[in-house]
């Protein structure tokens, strides 16, 4: 091997690579936070952790980069051990969380192990540069593309990479990315170093191109781990993992790892959400439907002739298109989704509250849990209040609000909050609550919480025919609490100071840790 001179070009090609691993560095440390959340939820904490986790490691990196004796092929070296943790990154937090049930400890080897690989980079290419240019130059290049890098990152995860491969595809994509970094920086330095890189390098990129083209298979597997029934469909959403699963005619839903029905026992959940507030509303003909997007909450209020039009809000079309367009799933909802009194609209919830006022009659929030702010801000009481503007006089709202006993704060949380909304048609009141819950068998005992400006505690109108739960009436017991599930005087949830969350993951932590 020949020495290889220094030029613009080599310069020019270090500082191109500096600003690859800061893409793949970010693009690491997000993957490692979005697959704590989708397998645990609390999407705040999890990414506070591996921020940390990797700024830490970045700053140990750094430290060790004074014993590297060769910084070209320390380089080198590094960028092959990025390319083989960081691109198996997402298949190994899987595989920890699916087959080894260990998951934490597997996430703080990764993120330190890629911290700390990462952290090796600025200072090992500043002393490769060092002599060609000004201190204050090479050090002002380096950074510069270093955090452009950063932010190329920061806009083609969420718009390109989780959409389009997912995050095992993502991750074994950019693993990639820096195995050819590794590969590039190889011939430029091939003076400093030897064969045994040369294969290293080689079998990293056999392995991870493997991992790559499978990516979709090793995924299934792990998901096969997690869910007892059939995987019969499963996708990657800009906004969730969608996964629906089916055995012996029994279909279930799953978005983010987290179940949403059961086709069992839906009807318990579904009836009790929508019938004790559209038998109590004034007026029923133009409803609302904030998520839902499975069907099932319309196909209940369909039940209704004076209803005239359903508009359902869900944001991810993924799941609106697939249970529109899927004949098993959409007979599942009667092809309700299909009815022309629906309208089916793939926006923010907040978004489309914009500017209406007196618009609907009955409003029905069959949104997920709030287990993080980005959900939390559709509990509080500045979205509540917004949706009271969007209802006429005497409109009625209904939310499901989590289980009172195994959430039982999080739940009155919900309830306070809606207590303490104002109502927009009459001066200096607060919208009047009614709270109650049903049992459902796949979530347990579930609550829901519904209200209005001037809401009836009797019912103004029957119930439809073709119920199951609530053929013969409301079910007794439903508005009453038990002391272990009874009103606890608590705060209201605001966008400022969002307890919610917090008693959310309390509750459901003292059940299952």
């Amino acid at each position: 091997m020949t020495e290889t001179s220094p030029s613009r070009r080599t310069d020019f090609l270090l500082l191109a690579a500096t600003f690859f691993i800061a893409v793949s560095g970010l693009v690491y440390e997000l993957i490692a936070g979005a697959v704590s959340s989708y397998l645990l939820g609390d999407s705040v904490y999890h990414f506070s952790l591996v921020i940390g986790l990797f700024m830490t490691a970045m700053g140990i990196g750094s430290y060790l980069s004074r014993f590297v004796e060769k910084p070209e092929r320390g380089f080198v070296i590094s960028q092959i051990l990025l390319g083989l943790i960081g691109g198996f990154s997402a298949p190994i937090l899987f595989a920890a969380f699916a087959l080894i049930e260990n998951y934490s400890a597997f996430l703080y080897l990764i993120c330190l192990s890629v911290g700390i690989l990462i952290g090796l980079e600025i200072p090992l290419i500043i002393r490769i540069l060092e002599g060609r240019n000004a201190l204050k130059v090479t050090i002002s290049n380096v950074l510069t593309a270093d955090y452009i890098g950063a932010l190329a990152a920061a806009l083609l995860f969420p718009l390109v990479l989780v959409p389009h491969l997912g995050l095992m595809g993502a991750s074994l994509l950019f693993g990639a990315l820096n195995l050819a970094v590794a590969g590039m920086a190889l011939w430029m330095f091939r003076a400093h170093v030897g064969w045994s890189v040369v294969l290293g390098l080689l079998a990293a990129s056999a392995a991870v191109i493997f991992g790559f083209i499978r990516s979709e298979e090793m995924l299934g597997t792990m998901e096969r781990n997690l869910y007892a029934n059939e995987i019969i469909y499963a996708e990657q959403s800009p906004y969730q993992r969608i996964v629906v699963t089916r055995e012996a005619g029994r279909t279930q839903l799953f978005l983010n790892g987290s179940i949403q029905f059961d086709s069992l026992d839906e009807y318990r959940y579904h009836e009790s959400l929508v019938h004790p507030a559209m038998i109590r509303a004034p007026r029923i003909k133009n409803v609302v439907i904030f998520g839902g997007g499975d069907g099932m909450a319309v196909r209940e209020v369909l039940r209704y002739d004076e209803v005239q039009s359903i508009t359902l809000v869900d944001l991810d079309p993924a799941v609106t298109t697939l249970f529109k367009q899927d004949e098993a799933l959409s007979a599942l909802h009667q092809n309700a989704l299909s009815d022309p009194r629906v309208t089916i609209l793939n926006v923010d919830a907040w978004e489309h509250l914009k500017g209406l006022s007196g618009t609907y009659d009955v409003a029905i929030l069959d949104l997920p849990d709030p287990k993080d702010l980005a959900i939390s801000k559709l509990y509080s009481r500045a979205f509540y209040a917004d949706l009271n503007r969007a209802l006429g006089a005497g409109g009625v709202l209904v939310t499901q609000a989590t289980s009172p006993i195994y959430a039982r704060r999080a739940y009155w949380t919900i309830a306070a909050t809606i207590d303490a909304t104002k109502d927009h048609y009459a001066e200096n009141a607060t919208l009047q609550i009614l709270p109650y819950h049903a049992y459902v068998p796949s979530f347990g005992e579930w609550g829901f919480v519904m209200a209005g400006g001037r809401l009836s505690e009797k019912p103004v109108r029957d119930l439809p025919d073709g119920l199951t739960y609530f053929a013969e009436g409301e079910p007794s017991g439903l508005f009453e609490f038990p002391p272990d599930m009874a009103r606890e005087a608590l705060e209201p949830n605001t966008l400022f100071d969002h307890p919610l969350p917090r008693l959310y993951q309390e509750g459901w932590s003292k059940w299952y840790r």
